[in-house]
């Protein structure tokens, strides 16, 4: 398979603004402020995505029977029928029926006993008229036992995830394009705190219809805040520093936030101290909007040279370095000015060769999203402690960040993706192999797989803001989140396919993870290619089939630059 290159004078100016820029040098004080602060700026990310986990888990429980009920002790301790355990073990207390307590009333009144004189499989059962009574061994409070979404209302659960993700769709759509045509840095400042105000709301929610609201603007403020800080850093940093960040900076700092979750879960056991608690952070981050620069690439691109050279001007001061005179060249200014005119989402689909790319980036996004948040969300039903294995679900994700890196630094963008999201697949169907009494194997395989899919989540990013060009870039990598985001709202029941079979949500995920891996080789190549800036800039769709390489003309790239044709006919 041959990778095309664009020749000719797009690819002349592709490499013009890292050669006007590379007087600030790959590491100084300019860059180290931005990489660290824009990667602190998705650490709430960490928290909100998988609060959930605690803040809606389902303890034990069990039909509430009212002390009022005058029974025996023995009636009482046996109010509850047994049932098989869908995991095959011994029979458990039922969760959503009792016997009949009137029945249950008349025998104890004539003093006979449950097992003995009664057989308890005559008599009939009831669904929880009185409600629920919880097991507090381990939550005080979860949206769950505060409104009851079980049995008949425990369609509730999932959905309440779902509701977030819903919030992260619109989120990905808006403010993609709200970041292309008004600016990474204002729309990144929004995004927080929006997601912070609605979170504090929520801890305040009278209802579950209001909770679940807040928690869609909590998705929208999550998502937002992190496109905008993932492409922000994306343009500003240098090539060597980009890979580090768009890898393994933000998604460790991501995995930071995730790994403290846990740890505030385990001292906050109410849910509504548990929010107030990951709320306050999010306060810290107002004093950075005078810290943050604005994208000299994105400025540069609407027009705005001054402004650019301004923002690079304050870079070279604080890297002790004497910029010079004259930045960006006419011909610079001239290309970027032509290419001012706006853009939207339905730029993706406008040429044949970039509605491909899309749309199979599309489709590798929405796989990624399901199985890395089911993957998530399953941790609360996994056995042994809740907060250990949601620590350890986080733990797995840091190693595969770094690593993430090393392959993004020094291999190939499509093998990358293949590998990871082929070893995920094989990885997550051998769990359903694994006998039923080796739990901790299983456990292992699937933490195995959530390492895998990390690994793939945090090269996708970074692969797909390096494919699409600085004018639609936010946009795209908006449009991409915002696709699997359809993943991401199925994903909870995903989990919930459980209830009828253990292993179907392993072989589902496995399936389509190992289908990702080979959708990903239809890719094309952008290791060593500097960013584009333009649609004409953009790599050309290899395909399975392609068999010469792809020009771009002088006079399709006059046309693309000028936006009169954004089609680039291969």
């Amino acid at each position: 398979m041959i990778t095309a290159r664009a020749s000719g004078p797009a690819a002349d100016t592709m490499t013009d603004y890292e050669a006007a820029t590379a007087f600030l040098g790959p590491w100084g004080r300019f860059q180290r402020d931005v990489f660290f602060l824009l990667c602190v700026t998705v650490v709430p990310n960490g928290f909100s995505a998988i609060s959930i986990v605690f803040v809606a888990d389902t303890p034990a429980h069990a039909c509430l029977v009212p002390a009022h009920v005058n029974l025996s002790a023995a009636w009482r301790n046996n109010s509850i029928p047994l049932e098989e355990d869908s995991h095959g073990g011994a029979p458990v207390r039922s969760k959503c029926s009792r016997y009949r307590l009137e029945d249950l009333k008349a025998f104890s009144d004539r003093g006979l006993l449950p097992g003995r004189d009664v057989d308890l499989s005559n008599v009939s059962t009831e669904r929880c008229l009185d409600g629920w009574e919880y097991d507090r061994s381990v939550y005080t409070s979860t949206i769950t036992t505060e409104w009851d979404l079980v049995c008949d209302n425990r369609w509730k659960n999932p959905l309440t995830s779902s509701v977030f993700f819903c919030g992260v769709l619109v989120g990905s759509f808006v403010s993609g394009q709200l970041s292309d045509r008004y600016g990474r840095k204002i729309v990144l400042f929004v995004s927080l705190a929006v997601q912070t105000l609605s979170t504090l709301i929520q801890v305040f929610s009278p209802s579950w219809t209001v909770f679940c609201l807040m928690f869609f603007m909590t998705g929208m403020g999550h998502i937002s805040n992190y496109v905008a800080a993932f492409v922000l850093g994306t343009e500003i940093l240098g090539r060597g520093v980009r890979t580090a960040f768009s890898t393994a900076g933000v998604n460790l700092f991501f995995g930071a936030g995730y790994l403290m979750l846990p740890l505030f879960a385990y001292f906050f056991r109410d849910w509504r101290q548990l929010l107030l608690a990951l709320t306050l952070p999010g306060f810290l981050f107002v004093p950075l909007w005078w810290f943050v620069p604005e994208s000299p690439r994105w400025l540069l691109s609407q027009g705005r040279v001054k402004e650019a050279e301004a923002v690079l001007r304050d870079a070279a001061k604080r890297n002790n370095i004497q910029p010079p005179e004259v930045i960006f060249s006419p011909l610079q200014k001239e290309l970027q000015s032509e290419a001012r005119k706006a853009h939207n989402i339905c730029d993706l689909l406008r040429s044949r060769n970039i509605r491909w790319i899309s749309l199979t980036l599309w489709l590798v996004w929405n796989i990624v999203s399901i199985a890395y948040f089911a993957l998530s969300l399953n941790t609360a039903n996994l056995r042994g402690d809740a907060y250990f294995n949601c620590f350890m679900s986080a733990l797995v994700e840091m190693p595969g960040h770094i690593l993430s890196w090393v392959m993004f630094r020094w291999w190939s963008r499509r093998l990358s993706l293949f590998s990871t999201f082929f070893t995920a697949g094989l990885l997550l169907l051998f769990i359903q192999l694994i006998p039923a009494d080796m739990i901790y194997l299983a456990i292992t395989l699937e933490m195995m797989g959530k390492f895998a899919v990390t690994m793939a989540f945090s090269i996708v990013y970074a692969y797909t803001a390096e494919l699409y060009p600085t004018v639609l870039r936010n946009t795209a990598v908006g449009a991409c989140s915002m696709a699997s985001r359809f993943g991401s709202i199925i994903a909870p029941y995903f989990i919930y396919l459980r209830s009828y079979s253990v292993s179907l949500p392993y072989i589902l995920m496995g399936s389509m993870t190992a289908l990702a891996g080979l959708l990903s080789l239809l890719l094309p190549e952008s290791y060593g290619m500097p960013l584009p800036d333009t649609i004409a800039h953009m790599q050309h769709f290899p395909g399975c089939c392609q068999k010469t390489p792809y020009t771009i003309t002088h006079s399709e790239e006059k046309d693309n630059v000028a936006d009169r044709k954004s089609s680039v006919v291969p």
